[in-house]
């Protein structure tokens, strides 16, 4: 009789142990492949690369503000394309120019 039991409470375990889990569904969907449509990604490309600057002044405030973000910190290099050392210094001319109050520390007052 023992043998019946343990025979019989195998085929449970292996049948729970083979039921699948529904499929959890991909970051940013799976509505956009079923349209037929895929997401192109371009290439980032450093913008001081690309024009050839070779200096980052911190008084050139309108070009410093481009990366910033609205809450007063510095865009990362990911989401803005700029190159590592270009970056370095897009960074230290952006704390330069928020010592002396040419861009500000935080966010804008509304």
């Amino acid at each position: 009789m023992a043998d019946e039991t343990t025979t019989t409470a195998a085929p449970e375990n292996s049948a729970q142990s083979t039921e699948r889990r529904p499929a959890r569904p991909t970051p940013g969907g799976a509505g956009r492949e079923s349209a037929g449509r895929k997401y192109f990604r371009r290439k980032k490309v450093c913008k001081f690369c690309v024009e050839k600057i070779e200096a980052i002044n911190y008084k050139d405030v309108r070009l410093l503000a481009q990366f910033v973000a609205e809450s007063g910190k510095i865009v990362p290099r990911r989401l803005t394309g700029v190159c590592t050392p270009h970056q370095r210094r897009l960074s230290s001319a952006i704390k330069q120019a928020r010592n002396i109050a040419l861009l500000p520390f935080g966010g804008r007052i509304s």
